[in-house]
């Protein structure tokens, strides 16, 4: 069979598949050959480093061989299986997570990724409390099902509406460079005069990443969260933790809520389970939850439960982060990258605002840091930022350039050295974005 040129492959898969968020007439994706560890290759040959692990999801690297031989390998022995049997692979995996998912959270429904982990964890949290409400945040995303896009905040979610009943939406800490954060007491505040208003008995649960992701990667206030937890606890409303990005060290713990000592009633994950090798997301249950089901019928399902190709490619994975230690590495290595955003902080007036924990960082740009005035306006672009993404990509790194924000969410395992290369090369993309600052 003859290679494909570029081009072709381009073609084609424009002509005969839909691409995600965007107008199919206006984009020209990157034809990719290969990757491996914080790299990726196009066919052409072009070298990028990936900055944001794809969709901060490959956080133990690209094409690890550990985890390729163990998919092989279960390939080989058992593809798939209805999801009615049982499997070691499945087993395992669940024993697994039991032991490193936090506090007394036991047990976990397997899913296909992070929205269909969210459907059901909004799914349970009814039919345990028998509630109808779930409160969400603005400032949010938790996927493009019909549930999901709905408890979405972003304006992804308004070409979808309207979309499930039920959902409140409720402001984060955070207002933007313009308004900044508000401190814990008073977005606790808030939040509590909605739940007043709503009725705290028809509320079945509140949703939120404990650190959002790709709304700017929103790093909450000391004592937010540990109030959620009082505040939901005490209208009985279930706490669900959406650690679809968050999770898995992202952070520099294997979630973010250990940084906070919080223990959700639910947790969400997916992503870094497989470092997005195979599709698998998974819904973490506390015993005062999953009990529940123990003497009533779980109504859901699916064909792909507990795959044995996505169980096998997720315990390979959970491997290589205590193998190489990629947990602490994530730690350790945020400190180095808050450095490179101080460091650039200070070089270029065009930075307003930085922010990481662990390897989950952005740099938000402004016009001015007087006034706070943000580079591209809220769910926008503008000219410099359009320049600074074509000049990232001319320069072969590979991020996320949304409104005024440029994440950095590189691989656990990146090198020191790559991570000075990347942000060597934002430096020199911020040239524009300088000069139209006052």
């Amino acid at each position: 069979m003859t290679e494909l040129t570029a081009d072709e492959i381009v073609d084609l898969c424009l002509r005969h598949t839909l691409y995600d968020w965007q107008q199919q007439g206006s984009t020209r994706p990157i034809a990719v050959a290969s990757a491996r560890g914080s790299e990726f290759f196009t066919v052409q040959g072009k070298r990028y480093l990936d900055f944001n692990s794809q969709l901060m999801g490959v956080n133990i690297g690209h094409a690890d061989p550990r985890v390729a031989e163990a998919i092989a390998e279960q390939a080989r022995t058992l593809p798939y299986i209805s999801p009615f049997m049982a499997t070691e692979v499945r087993a395992r995996l669940g024993q697994k997570l039991a032991e490193l998912l936090p506090g007394d959270i036991d047990k976990v429904f397997f899913t296909l990724g992070g929205a269909e982990a969210n459907e059901n964890a909004i799914r349970i949290a009814k039919a345990v409390t028998g509630r109808n409400k779930i409160l969400a945040r603005y400032r949010s995303y938790h996927g493009a099902t019909y549930a999901t896009i709905s408890l979405t905040g972003d304006p992804r979610r308004w070409g979808n509406e309207p979309g499930m009943p039920g959902v409140v939406h409720v402001l984060d800490p955070y207002h933007g460079t313009e308004r900044g954060t508000d401190d814990a007491a008073t977005a606790l505040a808030y939040l509590e005069e909605t739940v007043m208003l709503e009725g705290p008995g028809t509320i079945a649960a509140f949703i939120l990443e404990p650190v959002t992701g790709t709304n700017g990667i929103l790093i909450p206030p000391d004592g937010y969260l540990e109030g959620v937890r009082e505040l939901c606890d005490r209208h009985g409303i279930l706490m669900i933790a959406d650690e679809v990005m968050s999770g898995f060290g992202r952070t520099g713990e294997w979630f973010a809520v250990n940084h906070w000592g919080v223990v959700p009633d639910i947790i969400t994950m997916a992503k870094g389970l497989t470092s997005s090798a195979v599709p698998l997301g998974a819904v973490g249950l506390r015993p005062s939850v999953h009990r529940y089901f123990d003497e009533h019928v779980f109504w859901g399902g699916l064909t792909y439960n507990s795959h044995p190709l996505a169980c096998a490619a997720a315990l390979a994975t959970i491997s290589v982060y205590e193998e190489d230690g990629l947990i602490d590495r994530s730690r350790k290595l945020g400190e180095v990258m808050a450095d490179h955003h101080h460091e650039l902080f200070e070089k270029h007036a065009s930075i307003g605002l930085v922010r990481n924990l662990g390897l989950f960082g952005v740099l938000e740009l402004v016009r001015s840091r007087e006034t706070m005035e943000p580079m591209a306006p809220f769910n926008g672009s503008s000219e410099e930022m359009k320049a600074i993404g074509k000049h990232l990509d001319e320069q072969g790194l590979f991020t996320m350039v949304r409104w005024n924000g440029i994440m950095t969410n590189p691989p656990l395992c990146i090198t020191e050295e790559q991570l000075a290369e990347g942000f060597e090369i934002i430096g020199g993309a911020l040239e524009a974005a300088d000069a139209a600052t006052v």
